[in-house]
């Protein structure tokens, strides 16, 4: 197993007090008929995945260390498809998903769980379009444009359908470089599924984890894909809004408006969204509506999932688990992310489907 990273460790101040809201109202999972209060557990787990979960990890491990000071937490943010790999191999206790199991990894986790799985939405964002256009501020891009973009077929900034996407700007001769991730990435499946849903056949792939188009420009993770758009000059990619920055972020075309990359923005498609058919008890897996064209409605949504078993080998194993997630999932523990990333809270509704996986988290029998 490959060394872990300390995300505890790497946190900030503003972590640190973002996490410290209400940590008093915190109320571990007694429910569950364990003997847990706070402070009373003691141990370890180890997890890896998503990477735009990154700054939500800072604050959830933060928050967290300051209700059960005994527990460590390591998160590698190694990108969605390694945490799943790993999860699946049964190297890790739990991991961090920008997607879904697929139906082989879900019969694969099954069976490294023993049973059943629980796959929890506990972090929900926007992916945001990232550019670094001198002059440019305010950008809008259609669905087709901004896949024909990406797709390669539009090479520069004041191409006809930019200019038709945003009448009256100032658009520069300026070669287009798109930047894409170069890991399997969760935030490139939904990036993708986005523009097979909404571009038509302006996007002619199927969705996917790998970046599908050849060309352009590759990095390692959201902040890779943020660093070298940053380093360009007419760069454009796709990362968790928590990691943009001081980059340029587009508005994207909703039925006839252009809509900003906000938290709510992204919480009101999820709200919208249906479960994905044919999982298990314990599995709130979405099916997200890409194709909203309900004003201040922003599809291209990232809901970055927890993965783990409802049997674990060890009862230790599963108190952490349950009483980690516990947290996640409150109040406060969402607000600790919200704080660090920008996320927006979970709804009452998933909260309640996620205590059910909680309460069912012990020994596999």
């Amino acid at each position: 197993m490959s060394a872990r990273r300390k995300v505890a460790a790497a946190v900030g101040v503003a972590a640190v007090a973002g996490a410290a809201v209400a940590l008093s109202q915190y109320v571990p999972p007694n429910e569950r008929g364990q003997a847990v209060t706070a402070g009373d557990l003691s141990g370890s787990l180890v997890g890896a995945g998503a990477s735009s979960q990154q700054a939500a990890m800072q604050g959830w491990t933060a928050g967290y260390s300051g209700v059960q000071p005994g527990v460590t937490v390591d998160y590698d943010p190694v990108g969605s498809g390694g945490g799943r790999e790993q999860f699946i191999a049964g190297g890790i206790d739990f991991a961090g998903s920008d997607a879904p199991l697929d139906e082989e990894e879900l019969v694969a986790a099954r069976e490294r769980c023993g049973g059943e799985v629980f796959e929890m939405p506990n972090y929900i964002s926007p992916i945001a379009v990232v550019h670094n256009v001198p002059g440019l501020p305010e950008l809008g891009l259609s669905p087709t444009t901004l896949a024909r973009v990406f797709d390669g077929r539009i090479t520069t900034w004041n191409d006809p359908a930019i200019a038709a996407d945003n009448p009256g700007a100032s658009l520069p001769d300026l070669q287009i470089t798109p930047v894409n991730r170069s890991d399997e990435s969760g935030t490139t499946e939904n990036f993708t599924e986005y523009l097979a849903a909404a571009a038509g056949e302006a996007w002619p792939y199927e969705p996917d984890g790998e970046w599908p188009v050849a060309g352009g420009e590759a990095a390692q993770g959201n902040s890779g894909v943020v660093a070298a758009v940053a380093g360009g000059q007419g760069t454009v990619g796709y990362a968790d809004l928590s990691q943009a920055g001081d980059l340029g972020v587009a508005r994207i075309g909703v039925g006839g408006d252009f809509v900003a990359p906000t938290p709510d923005a992204a919480a009101a498609v999820v709200e919208g969204s249906e479960p994905l058919p044919g999982r298990g008890p314990y599995d709130f897996a979405l099916e997200l509506d890409r194709t909203t064209a309900e004003s201040g409605e922003y599809p291209i949504v990232l809901v970055s999932y927890h993965l783990g078993c409802i049997g674990y080998e060890d009862q230790l194993t599963a108190d952490l688990v349950a009483d980690f997630m516990t947290y996640v999932t409150s109040k406060q523990g969402q607000a600790a992310a919200a704080e660090v990333a920008g996320s927006a809270p979970i709804s009452d509704a998933l909260r309640d489907q996620a205590r059910t996986a909680i309460d069912a988290i012990s020994t596999a029998s």
